[in-house]
C-alpha cells in the first residue's frame, strides 16, 4: 500500500549490528567470520542485514532452505552463500542455477548431487546433535569420494552450556578433518566463538548473536542490542479501581488509573508470555503490561507518564536476555518470531 505507515516499528540499529560481528570476528580465532541469515536475517530483514554486514567485509553467508536464497539472489556477488538443509529433488533446478552452494546433509543428496554433476558443494557433518549430516562414524572417504567440497561444518549441540559433549564434538570433528579433505572447516557457531578459537577453525558462523543475542555470559559486556520494537498509542483510557482490563479479565485495577492500548500483539511476535510481565518504556521509565496480550493490541500502564498521549511511540522492553527470562521464550524465539507487520527502520 503506497505511502502506508505502519502502526508499529522496529528500530534496528546499523552500527550495533556491524560492531557485534566485528566482536565475533575478533573472538573466533579464524581467518573468516560469517553471518547466519536465515528466517529473514532473524526476523530483522535479511536483504538489510546481509547489504550491511557485506558493505562491511563479510563474505560467508548461510540462510535455510532455496526460497530464502532466491530473495538474495541479487546480492550474491563476490560472497560465498550456502544453503543448510541442502538439495531437494525439487530444488535442483533452482541449485543448479544459482551462486549459492547447498550443505549436503543426508547419503540421498550427496548422490543427487553427485548425479547432476553440481560441482562445488559445501558439507555437513553430525558429530554429536543427531540432526542434519552425514554421521561422523561412517565411512565418509568413500561416500564423497567425487565431491568439490568447499566448507565442511558440523553444529555444536551444547556450546551455550558447559557441557562435556562440547570437547567430544571437537574431538570428533578435528577427526573428520583428517579424513575429509575441503578447502576449509567450520565448527562454531555464535555461542562455540565464545568457547575459544580452538573450536574457530577456518570459519566461524554466528547468528543470535551478531543481533544483540547473549549465546554466553562472557559476551554479554561486548554485544549491543540491535532490534527496538515500538508500537504506536490507539488510545489512552481511564480506568476506575474494580475494573478487569483484557480477556479473561485477569487484571482487576486495585485504584483508579491511566491505560495506554498500543497496536502490537501476539500476533507481531509479542506473545501471551509476556502477560502481566513485559513492559514499555518512555525514558527509561518501565511501564507495566496489564493483562492478557491479545492477538493486535496491548494494555500498558501510563500512570507515571501522563504526558504520553494517542499517536505517541512507546517503545517495547525487548533485552533479549532479560525479555526471555520473564517471557519463558529463547532469545532466538523473541526474534525470529517477530511479525511481518513491523515496519523495519534502519538507524
Amino acid at each position: 500500500m503506497t505511502g502506508y505507515i505502519a502502526p508499529l516499528r522496529l528500530r534496528l540499529d546499523g552500527d550495533a549490528l556491524l560492531s557485534n560481528w566485528r566482536w565475533l570476528a575478533r573472538q573466533g580465532g579464524a581467518p573468516a567470520c560469517g553471518a547466519a541469515i536465515k528466517a529473514d536475517g532473524y526476523g530483522l530483514g535479511a536483504a538489510g542485514v546481509m547489504q550491511r554486514l557485506k558493505s562491511a567485509g563479510c563474505r560467508d553467508f548461510f540462510v535455510s532452505n532455496w526460497g530464502e536464497a532466491a530473495a538474495l539472489e541479487a546480492q550474491m556477488d563476490g560472497v560465498n552463500f550456502a544453503v543448510l538443509h541442502g538439495v531437494r529433488d525439487e530444488d535442483m533446478a533452482q541449485a543448479l542455477a544459482s551462486r549459492a552452494r547447498p550443505v549436503l546433509c543426508t547419503p540421498g543428496q550427496v548422490a543427487r548431487w553427485k548425479a547432476a554433476g553440481g560441482g562445488a558443494c559445501d558439507l555437513m557433518i553430525d558429530t554429536g546433535m543427531n540432526r542434519l549430516g552425514l554421521d561422523w562414524r561412517a565411512d565418509l572417504s568413500e561416500l564423497v569420494d567425487g565431491l568439490e567440497i568447499v566448507t565442511l561444518l558440523s553444529h555444536l549441540a551444547s556450546a551455550d552450556e558447559d557441557s562435556d559433549l562440547n570437547p567430544t564434538q571437537l574431538a570428533r570433528f578435528r577427526d573428520v578433518r583428517a579424513a575429509v579433505p575441503a578447502q576449509r572447516y567450520s565448527l562454531a557457531n555464535s555461542a562455540g566463538i565464545c568457547m575459544g578459537a580452538d573450536y574457530g577453525f577456518d570459519l566461524t558462523r554466528p547468528g543470535i548473536a551478531l543481533y544483540g543475542g547473549v549465546p554466553h555470559p562472557d559476551a554479554a559486556p561486548h554485544l549491543r542490542p540491535v532490534v527496538q520494537p515500538q508500537a504506536q498509542i490507539l488510545q489512552r483510557r481511564a480506568v476506575i479501581a474494580g475494573d478487569t482490563i483484557g480477556y479473561n479479565a485477569t487484571h482487576r485495577a486495585e485504584r483508579d488509573m491511566e491505560i495506554a492500548i498500543l497496536n502490537i500483539g501476539y500476533a507481531d511476535g509479542y506473545l501471551r508470555g509476556f502477560s502481566g510481565r513485559g513492559a514499555a518504556l518512555v525514558d527509561g521509565i518501565r511501564l507495566p503490561v496489564l493483562g492478557r496480550v491479545s492477538m493486535d493490541l496491548l494494555a500498558v500502564d501510563v500512570g507515571a507518564r501522563p504526558d504520553v498521549a494517542e499517536g505517541d511511540w512507546l517503545t517495547i522492553d525487548y533485552d533479549l536476555p532479560q525479555a526471555a527470562q520473564a517471557s519463558g521464550l529463547s532469545q532466538y524465539e523473541l526474534l525470529t518470531g517477530l511479525g511481518k507487520r513491523f515496519g523495519r527502520i534502519w538507524t
